[in-house]
């Protein structure tokens, strides 16, 4: 729950006008390869938002992270629901298992948002300005 509790945080520190905005891009210069993160909101309710952010097109990797994330403004919490289409985590596995989720797989698709998320604070700047809710 703490690495969830972190994510808002860094989350709102990245989309401060997220309730106000659909999308904010943000610029990343780390090394030879600058890249484009979007934060996209896709679903507005009253106490929760589910966002989708991901690499933009033009990175140099061949894996662009795609993650959507849910939201939860009461609990000032972040979670994510789905990772490259792979969705509905449960907190624990057994392993082997038919699908071959590591026994921690909840955990650790939250730990790589929380160092994603932690290298575009790092590294990134804002290089549009966000656009306003249809």
């Amino acid at each position: 729950m703490a690495e969830c509790d972190a994510n808002y945080l860094r989350l709102m520190k990245l989309f401060p006008a997220l309730r106000e905005h659909d999308v904010s891009v943000i610029g990343v210069a780390l090394g030879e390869h600058p890249y484009k993160v979007q934060i996209r909101v896709v679903e507005r309710a009253p106490y929760t938002t589910l966002i989708e952010l991901h690499q933009l097109p033009e990175a140099p990797f061949s894996m662009r992270p795609r993650l959507t994330v849910r939201l939860y403004h009461d609990a000032r919490s972040a979670e994510v629901v789905e990772y490259h289409g792979a969705r509905h985590f449960r907190p624990v596995y057994d392993y082997p298992n038919r699908d071959m989720h590591l026994p921690d797989e909840k955990a650790q698709v939250n730990r790589f948002l929380s160092e994603f998320l932690s290298l575009c604070l790092t590294h990134g700047v804002s290089i549009t300005e966000p656009v306003l809710a249809g």
